[in-house]
């Protein structure tokens, strides 16, 4: 090391030779052991940094990024962004652009210490009883919990393969407490599944599987040092079905009983076939299509099958323990997503990604998204803790001066939003999960398990991190002039959306380079397959529907008796409803309610080819004092087995009326 040379500067020419020597499967154990560049977690004292499984695609920011030039590192060498010409694979000289974010951020840190924190586990038994408390199950282990009916219904709509993972965790529970020789009320599984619950669902969901799944099998290929992922069918151009229709986990299962027929061949290939989701007559359902309540009851089916699928693959995840953190009640960096968004709903109601994470965002892309390595090249470190600290006073005042703030600036900032979070976006409780994607056989595998993660993350989480990746595909959509493709986002923003503050997490210099290209390209799949990766799968919504009708039934049940003559009355006043409700339907209409405009009922005739756009488009044109816009206009499918559904405007209502026959059809305007 050269005097005066820092460290981290000393050891990154080994680093990157390592990283090389790493791809070429040459020896790593004459690396540096330089204690300064062991990637374990990112702290503002700039120790280290966590080793992360795969880049993600977020801007990266830094207060001290500055301090760091690009440029120097190999002379006249081409700039990284040129270096990496697909968008289909990550090379190494690609991942070398990673450790050089990973240098800036330790570069970047504050010069007041932190308190590292160890990520722990959960103790067999205690994780056991966490989920299934998540999963809405409590009362399958403490007959005392008020949701018995509830958890009844919902164990109702399982299929095998998520019978089975709660089967599985209620037996390691009663196992743990049987060693520790405590008293438990753990019923046997026996008890919770009978036959009749899961068999109509085995060999049902077994011939679904395999028919739909389709004979074309996909090639395995085993995760080695993290570079490779499934290459489906082959080269990038392929098109993949995605089933939405058929539970993930049964797909697995089928998926790995056809592997013992023939053995898989593995190929060294990390391109991204052109997934596609199979049309559906009955509409695509995204993330805030639902009510609140049915949201729930998807979170916990979700929860479920994400645990069988992993389950189903032989892939282990422990969940850690929620941490308990010293955090900042208000400001602008460095605080809960929660209490950021409290303050920004007192100011702005109904918000839901940070206002200056909006501001920042819009900020960039007022400036021109052609800002060469807009992404990529740091802010002056210096100038970037200014206005940090200046936006901080400002901000919620509207007396920031935006025009003065420079484009690398701006970037650098919206990196430094997203590492400083107390809490990791990808939230502790399911980082592992998230890391654990890509040991899953197949590429369509671990769409599914980011599909399922996705949907299991809190909404602000969600919410934020859909907003992120929404503006990198903007970003990548210029990526001619601003030579920022897929890779280049991904390869930047993985430190910084993995490099968890404050938490850390020793591993092995092999280990570090596997986790780079690992969360890189876990990265890669949120931006690549955003579309696909917001969507909640129909055989989730189908067995909301069904756990709908489960709990309708047991309510009317019981209450049968204490309302049995107020039952009666209104029974008869709504039957005159229902008689024309139906004598419209057998006659080829359906009634449409619009309580929020002046024309607040209209009948529509029902086709084969009626779409929710044609209900939209017959309402505009006979509704002529509608001042909002038609991209703010919804139909909604309310009542029957769902509370509340805003449809796509591709859903076919007569097929939808088959599976919901008791719907009701409202168009009312909706915020985005």
């Amino acid at each position: 090391m050269l005097l005066g040379e820092s460290p981290a500067a000393a050891a990154r020419p080994k680093l990157q030779r390592n990283f090389h020597n790493n791809i070429n499967n040459v020896s790593l154990k004459k690396m540096s052991r330089q204690q300064d560049v062991v990637l374990t977690a990112y702290t503002s004292n700039s120790e280290a940094v966590l080793a992360v499984k795969e880049p993600a695609e977020f801007p990266a920011a830094s207060r001290r990024t500055g301090q760091y030039n690009v440029q120097r590192l190999r002379g006249p060498a081409a700039a990284p962004y040129q270096r990496c010409s697909s968008q289909d694979s990550l090379d190494e000289q690609a991942m070398v652009d990673y450790f050089k974010e990973v240098e800036i951020i330790q570069r970047s840190g504050d010069a007041e210490t932190q308190e590292e924190l160890q990520l722990k586990v959960a103790d067999e038994g205690e994780q056991e009883e966490a989920w299934l408390m998540e999963a809405g199950l409590a009362t399958l282990f403490d007959q005392s919990a008020s949701d018995g009916e509830d958890s009844i219904a919902l164990l109702s709509t399982l299929t095998r393969t998520q019978a089975a993972a709660v089967e599985r965790r209620v037996e390691t529970l009663k196992q743990t407490l049987r060693k520790r020789n405590k008293p438990y009320a753990v019923p046997d599984v026996r008890e919770i599944f009978k036959p009749s619950t899961t068999a109509a669902h085995s060999k049902q969901d077994e011939a679904e599987s395999t028919e739909r799944s389709g004979s074309k099998k996909q090639e395995v290929e085993g995760l080695g040092n993290g570079v490779g992922l499934i290459a489906a069918g082959g080269g990038a151009d392929t098109e993949t079905d995605i089933n939405l229709e058929v539970s993930f986990s049964e797909q697995a299962l089928v998926y790995k009983e056809e592997l013992k027929l023939s053995k898989p061949q593995c190929q060294a290939d990390d391109r991204l076939p052109d997934f596609k989701v199979s049309q559906d007559k009955t509409g695509q359902t995204k993330v805030g299509d639902l009510s609140a309540e049915d949201m729930k009851k998807v979170r916990r089916l979700v929860l479920i099958e994400m645990s069988a699928l992993f389950d189903t693959c032989g892939v282990e995840v422990k969940a850690h323990k929620a941490l308990k953190v010293k955090v900042r009640e208000s400001g602008l960096f460095g605080v809960p997503l929660s209490v950021l968004l409290d303050q920004d709903q007192r100011r702005i109601p109904g918000t839901k990604v940070p206002l200056i994470l909006q501001h920042l965002i819009s900020h960039i892309e007022e400036q021109g998204l052609d800002t060469e390595g807009v992404l990529r090249i740091p802010g002056a470190a210096t100038r970037v803790k200014a206005v940090c600290h200046e936006l901080e006073h400002k901000f919620y005042e509207g007396l920031f001066p935006w025009e003065s703030l420079k484009q690398h600036d701006a970037a650098s900032l919206l990196k430094l939003f997203i590492r400083e979070l107390p809490y990791p976006l990808l939230t502790v409780q399911y980082f592992n999960a998230f890391i654990s994607v890509l040991k899953l056989p197949t590429q369509k595998q671990q769409l599914q398990a980011l599909n399922l993660l996705v949907l299991l993350l809190p909404e602000h989480n969600r919410d934020t991190l859909k907003a992120l990746m929404e503006f990198f595909q903007r970003v990548i959509h210029h990526k001619d002039k601003n030579k920022m493709t897929l890779n280049n986002v991904a390869v930047v923003m993985a430190p910084n959306i993995f490099m968890c503050k404050g938490f850390r997490s020793k591993i092995s210099e092999q280990q570090e380079f596997a986790m780079a290209t690992g969360t890189a390209n876990i990265v890669r799949l949120l931006i690549r397959y955003q579309n696909l990766l917001w969507t909640i799968p129909k055989f989730i919504l189908n067995q909301v529907r069904k756990h709908n009708m489960e709990n309708q039934r047991k309510m009317n049940r019981d209450r049968a008796v204490k309302k049995l003559l107020k039952k009666m009355a209104y029974d008869r006043e709504r039957a005159t409803e229902r008689q024309e409700k139906n004598t419209e339907a057998e006659g080829g209409f359906i009634r449409v309610q619009a309580p929020q405009f002046l024309m607040v009922s209209m009948a529509i005739q029902l086709t084969e080819d009626l779409k929710a756009s044609d209900v939209l488009t017959r309402f505009l044109s006979q509704e002529r004092s509608v001042t909002v816009k038609r991209e703010d206009l919804c139909l909604y499918e309310m009542g029957g087995n769902i509370k509340e559904r805003c449809l796509d405007e591709e859903t076919y209502i007569k097929a939808l009326l088959e599976l919901n026959p008791s719907a009701e059809w409202v168009i009312r305007s909706v915020q985005h």
